[in-house]
């Protein structure tokens, strides 16, 4: 059975849709979005792929679903409502899914909220706990398209916007829901800035993927939502993959075996040998670990010829938005790009030797042709291992 991208809204760092998005992804030049601020580390700048745009006003839905989180969904929601409305009312309410990835909703909301607790008794007006449950993203969305039917979060980490669109599939192919609107978000917050620079995986400087010089991610921020259907559409998930490490809470399985065999099941469940991928965008996240672990996955399994490239220092690392993010990027990759136009790979060009030498695109790298073969990894916490095959719809 195909199952198909239909519709695509974006909202990173990089831009506020898709439009503005492929503006900067093509530039010949690292464009600006990934910036040092201290917003969320007063004293201390890093580099974060903060969005800059201003977010829908979210003061008429309920208080509960009120957060940056949420308005990031709003964001992407807005640029696909007209076809996901079409998608309600062809196959009523509870026919359509929404399953999105998700780490966080509502922390930076509480934060200010205990600040504001400490220093006035009271909680502020305007604030609900429950702006921090887990399916409050999911939840809003429905809200806002009338959808009933399976309403769910995936949190895996930072394959969670990869899985939601894998397990939409697995929907739509049960025959269980005729529409999915599936993606993920995630919005800074210091919280999550602390906990990543207490494992000393942050970098203050911009991160540096397959660099000898890596040293660790750069946060960002992010929405990306897709409807996706059984109907023809410009992008098709021809594969997708899943494994599980169990090797350590942070750290990836060195071999990369869960990597290279979550690849290896998205070219198997498409039918789609290894040599006709035409890119890939890794996880790539800079830090030591993870890009020795995936440069040898890759090269294993698609050797060092196919192109490749993180984009993440562009879009800076959207934890539970990132595989969701970086499949638009597959999609402005593969759709209306008829010379192949690649995602270039940003970094100090001061290649690690112990890794292997993985054909890393360069600014302004196109194929010479339009693309037919996209895959994107994302790879998390736990070793939650997801991998997305994307073709010409």
């Amino acid at each position: 059975m195909n199952i198909y991208l239909q519709s695509l809204g974006v909202v990173c760092s990089l831009g506020s849709d898709l439009a503005a998005i492929r503006a900067k992804l093509w530039a010949h030049e690292m464009p600006d979005s990934v910036a040092p601020s201290d917003q969320y580390t007063p004293g201390r700048l890093l580099h974060m792929g903060r969005v800059e745009t201003g977010l829908p006003d979210l003061g008429q839905v309920p208080i509960a679903q009120r957060s940056r989180h949420n308005a990031l969904l709003a964001q992407a929601l807005q640029q696909i409502r007209g076809p996901v409305q079409a998608a309600v009312a062809r196959h009523g309410p509870s026919r359509v899914a929404v399953i999105l990835g998700g780490s966080a909703p509502g922390l930076e909301e509480g934060e200010q909220a205990v600040r504001y607790h400490r220093a006035h008794g009271v909680w502020p007006a305007g604030y609900d706990y429950a702006q921090q449950t887990l399916g409050s993203g999911a939840a809003s969305v429905a809200r806002e398209i009338g959808a009933t039917g399976p309403i769910y979060t995936i949190s895996t980490a930072c394959s969670s916007g990869a899985k939601a669109l894998a397990s939409g599939a697995r929907l739509l192919c049960a025959g269980l829901v005729d529409a999915v609107v599936a993606g993920g978000a995630d919005a800074l917050s210091t919280f999550t800035i602390a906990g990543f620079s207490s494992l000393e995986s942050v970098s203050a400087e911009r991160c540096n993927p397959m660099s000898l010089h890596r040293s660790g991610i750069n946060l960002g921020e992010g929405a990306a939502l897709f409807l996706m259907g059984r109907d023809a559409g410009p992008v098709r998930l021809a594969g997708w993959g899943e494994t599980s490490d169990a090797h350590h809470m942070s750290a990836p399985e060195p071999s990369g075996q869960g990597a290279a065999d979550a690849m290896r099941q998205a070219l198997m469940r498409a039918g789609v040998a290894a040599d006709l991928v035409d890119y890939l965008n890794l996880h790539g996240t800079a830090t030591v670990q993870n890009d020795a672990m995936e440069s040898r996955a890759v090269a294993d399994l698609l050797g060092c010829e196919v192109p490749v490239s993180s984009t993440k220092p562009m879009t800076g690392h959207a934890l539970a938005a990132a595989g969701s993010i970086e499949a638009a990027l597959a999609w402005a990759t593969l759709v209306d790009n008829p010379l192949g136009y690649l995602p270039p790979h940003w970094f100090d060009g001061v290649r690690d030797p112990q890794l292997p030498p993985l054909h890393l695109v360069h600014a302004g790298e196109s194929l010479g042709r339009s693309p037919q073969y996209v895959m994107s990894n994302s790879f998390a916490f736990g070793g939650s291992n997801a991998a997305l095959l994307f073709a010409q719809g």
